[in-house]
């Protein structure tokens, strides 16, 4: 949920006078107006400490290109009433896609990062060249769908989980590592075009929340993603960390109690296939969890076993994740209704709360704003950041305080 800066917790952002860094101010004025949502100048150049002038000038090439537009006058001051500034959302436009071992999805997002149209297929294991053509299909779909101009599309983001080819969950063919050769920039080169840029899909999804999500009153957390798999990744003051391998967050693969006193990857139950298979088990598929509307009484029953697992589970990554990392927060995102990533939430707090009395600082666990969509509408945001929005490092400062809002890139 976006909030306006208050006077007090009014972030100041790096910017620099310097001329030969006109694109840096540019792209950081630009994210300061996506935070603040409706911004005048005086406040921009409050915000990013940059001149006047600067900011004038900022504006009126923002303005030229189209990214941001005037939004009516501020008015309850003295003087001439302020001009206020938003994001123009049909600036421009990115594909997003999530590639998964039990779904393939594409999103269509503006330059507000919101949907505008969605195509998902639930398939096991799709392999490379079923992908491409769900792809091609979908694009025309969508742009047909929301009518906008071609032109202002400016990338493709892919959000793939790593090792796609290799990690061995239930009933991956052998087939599958097929996808261990696939060069991404080919395989959606066409129908356009476009700059193709890649990512782990927990990343991506990190990197949205950071964009679009509670990131934006969060400078450091931890998001969990529940996919087929498990994944991670974090943030620390306002830059995702990647790790010296760019494996970092990888938790679906810590070890953990199992209930049976063996031990096991966190992974194999606190995932869509781990709750898929509890369901198998009790006579139900995915389908009867995800399908709209409310679970009935005996699939509730097996979704409330899993969640105690799985909350169970979590208990020691988030020990690890707390101790190691500090973060405000853990995010939760994922394939799952919303009211059943909460209920995980709730029960991973109760159970930190008993379980975790050696942890010096035990962060609260939350669903994420980006939930089902997150991969891909974070992929979506990729070609944003290279090309509009500010380098990492190009950052608010903001004090302490549940007010305060934050640039992330």
């Amino acid at each position: 949920m976006r909030r306006a800066a208050t006077a007090r917790s009014r972030p100041q952002l790096s910017g620099t006078n310097l001329v030969r860094a006109a694109d840096h101010n540019q792209r950081v004025t630009l994210q300061a107006i996506r935070v603040g949502g409706s911004l005048t100048r005086v406040e921009l150049a409050t915000i990013t400490g940059l001149t006047p002038p600067s900011i004038a000038n900022i504006t009126k090439r923002l303005l030229q290109d189209g990214l941001i537009e005037e939004a009516g006058q501020r008015r309850g001051g003295r003087g001439q009433p302020p001009t206020k500034l938003v994001i123009r959302r049909d600036g421009c436009f990115s594909v997003g896609v999530n590639i998964d071992r039990d779904h393939v999805t594409f999103v269509l997002v503006d330059f507000s990062g919101q949907t505008l149209a969605r195509v998902s297929e639930e398939v096991s294991y799709a392999m490379p060249g079923d992908v491409r053509a769900a792809y091609r299909r979908a694009v025309s779909s969508m742009l047909r769908s929301a009518k906008i101009d071609r032109s202002k599309l400016v990338g493709v983001g892919i959000a793939v989980p790593d090792d796609l080819s290799s990690v061995d969950l239930p009933g991956r063919p052998g087939a599958y590592s097929a996808w261990g050769d696939v060069n991404f920039g080919e395989m959606f080169a066409k129908p356009l075009e476009l700059p193709v840029f890649v990512e782990n899909d927990a990343a991506a999804a990190a990197m949205g929340e950071m964009q679009l999500g509670l990131g934006q009153h969060h400078s450091s957390f931890f998001y969990i993603l529940i996919s087929s798999g498990l994944g991670g990744g974090f943030v620390v003051d306002q830059g995702y960390v990647r790790g010296a391998n760019g494996r970092s967050g990888e938790l679906g693969f810590m070890l953990a109690e199992d209930g049976t006193g063996a031990r096991e990857q966190v992974q194999k139950l606190v995932s869509l296939s781990g709750l898929a298979r509890l369901l198998t088990e009790d006579g139900f598929t995915l389908a009867d969890v995800v399908a709209p509307g409310p679970l009935s009484a005996s699939v509730g029953a097996t979704v409330e076993r899993w969640i105690e697992n799985a909350a169970r589970a979590l208990c020691t990554p988030l020990a690890a994740i707390d101790c190691l990392i500090n973060p405000a927060t853990v995010l939760i995102g994922g394939r799952l209704p919303g009211v059943l990533v909460e209920r995980l939430a709730e029960r991973a707090n109760e159970l930190m709360r008993v379980q975790g009395t050696y942890v010096p600082a035990i962060a609260p666990v939350a669903r994420a704003a980006l939930s089902e969509d997150a991969p891909a509408v974070g992929a979506a945001i990729l070609p944003f950041s290279h090309f509009l929005l500010p380098k990492q490092g190009a950052l608010w400062k903001v004090p302490s305080g549940e007010d305060a809002i934050s640039i992330a890139m």
